[in-house]
């Protein structure tokens, strides 16, 4: 283990730095926030190979095996393989994006899509999320090509397309699982490093992205008698949705095991109205908002439920707790009643990693010697994607190095001391899997 530990050494300041800076310089090119910005990872692999390629079979300078695969044109994931020795035996790291969130320029008190240094500060847009991660994964697969070392299990190392935004796949992780070239690495676990904090994130949160369309009669405000006021029907019934679904997804046992932050929950997010004189009473207005699911709650049975919710609302629209003598939402002598219309966004399941995993074991383990503690931790955050890869037969654990509180976020940095310690943490993940 020393000895494996000795040739993989520390992260190389003079080399990670100058590769981060040119997949930060792509920053702008690769937001993803479509149809006005789509993402061409193409740009960033094509720094990976640059340093990768003169290690790699492709060039005959090393033993790397690397695989751009490209499903649609300038947007390519790269899968590099540092082969072991030992049939089946096998480790990766999966979930390095190259498309990075949006920023604006204006918010930011430095430029988002060039790298600057301010210290051990690495600033710009992906640094934490997730260019930085795939620099740090870049040089450490340039290590064991550079190196050699006579290793056991492969190491697989998997830079994603297409992880900020759902609405367009076939990109992306979600291909390569379907055309099946990641099926070996069912055989080892899989390591999805695309957290932050550096230590073990062991759930994730489901998200049900819905909008409530509020139905009543516009009339005048000092005729209040003969309105249906959406938004006070809205308030109401929102409050009504509310209270059922805590009282029907409480609470879980397991948050506690698995350290979430908060239970599941549901709230609205934004509420929009056509617009009308203050004295009009409104006749429409719409609330959107999300679900927040821990993983131990099935996310479909969530939706019927809350579909099942607003159904017995609507029907028995007159018995809903109303505010004041004629704050009605029924008008029976003009036979009108209000309404609530429910749709939904495309929702995301969470993840339980498994906590008996060996995977799960060695990433502890590993987090203690090099950070010092092991704390694992949830959140009822969403990454996409991997509740589907466990769901397939991966064991996936999630960790990362950037800075949580940047993430997404202006003024995004990470640090290069946390960077290096998630490349010593690697580096014993490897070894520890040698034994």
């Amino acid at each position: 283990m020393a000895e494996l530990l000795a040739t993989l050494g520390d992260l190389e300041r003079d080399s990670f730095v100058p590769l981060l800076s040119k997949l930060i310089g792509e920053s702008k090119h690769v937001q993803n926030n479509p149809p006005e910005l789509v993402p061409e990872e193409d740009r960033v692999v094509k720094h990976v190979l640059d340093v990768l390629l003169p290690f790699s079979t492709t060039t005959g300078g090393g033993p790397l095996l690397l695989n751009h695969v490209t499903y649609t044109p300038g947007r390519g994931n790269l899968i590099v393989e540092y082969p072991g020795t030992v049939p089946g035996k096998i480790l990766s790291f999966v979930g390095c994006h190259m498309d990075v969130v949006t920023a604006n320029p204006n918010d930011w008190d430095f430029d988002p899509f060039s790298l600057s240094i301010d210290g051990d500060k690495l600033r710009g847009r992906g640094t934490t999320d997730c260019l930085g991660h795939v620099a740090l994964v870049a040089e450490l697969m340039k290590k064991l090509g550079q190196t050699k070392p006579n290793l056991k299990s492969t190491v697989v190392a998997v830079f994603i397309a297409n992880e900020e935004n759902s609405s367009i796949t076939g990109i992306g992780v979600d291909a390569l699982v379907k055309d099946g070239l990641l099926n070996k690495l069912k055989n080892g676990p899989l390591y999805w490093i695309d957290t932050a904090d550096k230590q073990p994130c062991v759930g994730t949160g489901g998200m049900i992205p819905w909008k409530l369309q509020v139905t009543g009669k516009l009339f005048h405000s000092g005729l209040a008698h003969k309105a249906i006021n959406a938004l006070e029907l809205g308030m109401d019934a929102l409050k009504e949705i509310q209270s059922r679904f805590y009282r029907d997804f409480p609470p879980h046992p397991q948050e506690q095991v698995y350290g979430f932050a908060t239970p599941s929950t549901m709230k609205p997010t934004q509420w929009s109205y056509p617009g009308g004189g203050i004295n009009q009473i409104p006749g429409e207005c719409t609330i959107s908002g999300d679900v927040r699911l821990t993983p131990f709650y099935n996310v479909k049975d969530v939706m019927k439920k809350l579909q099942e919710y607003v159904d017995d609302i609507n029907k028995n629209i007159q018995k809903l707790e109303s505010r004041g003598p004629v704050s009605k939402y029924v008008l029976p002598d003009e036979n009108i009643r209000g309404s609530l219309t429910l749709t939904f966004n495309e929702a995301l399941s969470g993840v339980a990693c498994d906590l008996n995993s060996k995977g799960f074991h060695v990433l502890c383990k590993a987090t203690e010697e090099v950070v010092g503690y092991v704390k694992p931790y949830s959140i009822t955050g969403s990454l996409p994607l991997i509740r589907e890869l466990q769901e397939e037969g991966f064991d996936v654990q999630t960790s990362g190095y950037g800075l949580m509180a940047t993430y997404h976020a202006a003024n995004e940095y990470c640090l290069f001391t946390d960077m290096s310690q998630g490349y010593r943490v690697f580096a014993r993940i490897i070894s520890q899997l040698e034994d």
